[in-house]
């Protein structure tokens, strides 16, 4: 296994002394993998903006920006033509293909998505929480098959409250047979299981670094080119631009976005017609002053799409961040979470009043996220004293998916958080975690418990 940074942290609990940190948050953010510091430290002294630069070390992080590319593309197991775009995170890739639909795009998204799938669309039917893997196909079939145009259906593949696994590649073959598209939000899978989009025949995956060992700014949309080629630059500027041609006193106003016409149709087998899109070069006049401006955009969707100075580093961290763990090997990666996953779960079944939330039941697959409650307590206050007495780490709240968190809780309330309404503590592990941490969890628990 790769080693991560901050294996060997301690911190002070109650009484002043220092004790070794068990982090148990690696759902919010995981810790840097050594081999990633190391690739971003070997980026470092030859560091330049990338493109367009005739000197060495410009060519040379050139070179490593779009050799991230290539990785991204091939750990995601994108198709060859497939649109890889660096973002800030997941909810940046996220809206960014939001901005991107064609005209009249209806969207179909569960209740039970993080915000940054819940939230981008102008335009969405949101569907409740499905009682079994079964009911949301069935769920999408139906909403999909009452929708007129272009239709995109957003669904996670693992959930970032529960762990468990959607049936993703049920829901491509609904999509598609509805002439719709499939956006997979991935962030909670890739750090825990293999991701092929091609396999999977999914249109569109995003994911981001930080949650991927790789904490340095960056996420990815990966995907079909065409609605990102026909769709205006998702910022203004620098590199997203072929040429401006126009006098003085002219900046041009926003408008149509590019030269030549993109038809966003076929979408995969069985895929069907997904819309078009339609653009001409920009034109506009500014407000003092005479003359005209017209603004070329680039047709590749890349360049298109990620106007100004790229976080090179952060793409250099999310190509390392792939390249150690595809090296691992997913079997031993995934062989040593389910036994960590197993201890842990088994550890909290063990303890009265202290109850796991599940959507699909405890048998259901899912990976190392855990989200639970405590008889007697609201998760602010076990989380506090997690830290506080015990070294540990979790995350407590809702998760940024608020309507799937008070499903789960039935709308319980005075549970601690803002709104007044309960929420829960997650525990998720990963790369570092040891048996130790899980044990010293469900022993802090049971203490905790015990006091009444």
């Amino acid at each position: 296994m790769p080693a991560v940074l901050g294996a060997d942290l301690e911190v002070p609990v109650r009484g002043g002394r220092l004790v070794p940190y068990a982090n148990l948050d690696y759902a919010a953010s995981a810790p840097c993998l050594e081999p990633v510091s190391a690739a971003v430290a070997a980026a470092l002294p030859a560091y330049s903006s990338v493109h367009r630069g005739a000197g060495y070390a410009s060519q040379l992080t050139t070179a490593r920006y779009e050799q991230a590319r290539h990785t991204v593309r091939a750990f995601a197991g994108a198709r060859p033509g497939d649109a890889v775009v660096f973002t800030r995170n997941t909810t940046d890739a996220t809206n960014l293909l939001a901005r991107a639909l064609p005209e009249g795009t209806t969207v179909v998204v569960f209740d039970t998505e993080h915000h940054a799938s819940l939230l981008p669309w102008a335009d969405a039917v949101r569907l409740a929480p499905p009682a079994f893997p079964g009911e949301a196909v069935r769920a999408a079939d139906d909403a999909l098959a009452g929708i007129d145009g272009p239709k995109l259906l957003v669904v996670t593949a693992a959930s970032n409250v529960t762990g468990e696994l959607w049936p993703i590649a049920a829901l491509a073959h609904i999509a598609h047979r509805h002439g719709a598209r499939i956006l997979v939000d991935a962030a909670q899978l890739v750090p825990h299981r293999p991701l092929n989009l091609t396999a999977l025949d999914l249109d569109y995956v995003v994911f981001s670094g930080h949650k991927l060992y790789a904490p340095f700014g960056t996420g990815v949309l990966v995907g079909r080119p065409d609605w990102l080629a026909a769709a205006p630059p998702y910022l203004r500027g620098g590199g997203a631009v072929r040429a401006v041609h126009g006098g003085a006193g002219t900046t041009g106003t926003a408008g149509a976005a590019t030269t030549g016409t993109a038809t966003a149709n076929t979408a995969g087998t069985g895929a069907g017609t997904a819309g078009t899109a339609t653009g001409k070069a920009e034109t506009g006049t500014a407000g003092t002053g005479a003359g005209t401006a017209e603004i070329e955009w680039h047709d590749d969707p890349e360049a298109r799409h990620e106007a100004g100075t790229p976080n090179v580093l952060g793409a250099v961290a999310l190509a390392a961040a792939c390249d150690a763990l595809t090296a691992t090997g997913w079997t031993a990666l995934v062989r040593e979470e389910e036994r960590l996953l197993a201890r842990l779960r088994a550890g909290l079944a063990g303890i009265e009043g202290v109850h796991e939330l599940s959507l699909w039941g405890p048998d259901h697959p899912r990976v190392g996220i855990v989200s639970f409650v405590v008889d007697g307590r609201t998760a602010r206050e076990v989380a506090e004293a997690l830290s506080n007495e015990y070294g540990i780490g979790v995350r407590d709240g809702k998760f940024c998916a608020h309507p799937f968190v008070r499903h789960l809780l039935g709308g319980v309330k005075d549970g601690g958080c803002e709104d007044t309404t309960a929420s829960a503590v997650r525990a998720s592990i990963g790369i570092g975690t040891t048996a130790e941490h899980v044990d010293r969890l469900v022993g802090a628990l049971r203490e905790l418990v015990s006091r009444g």
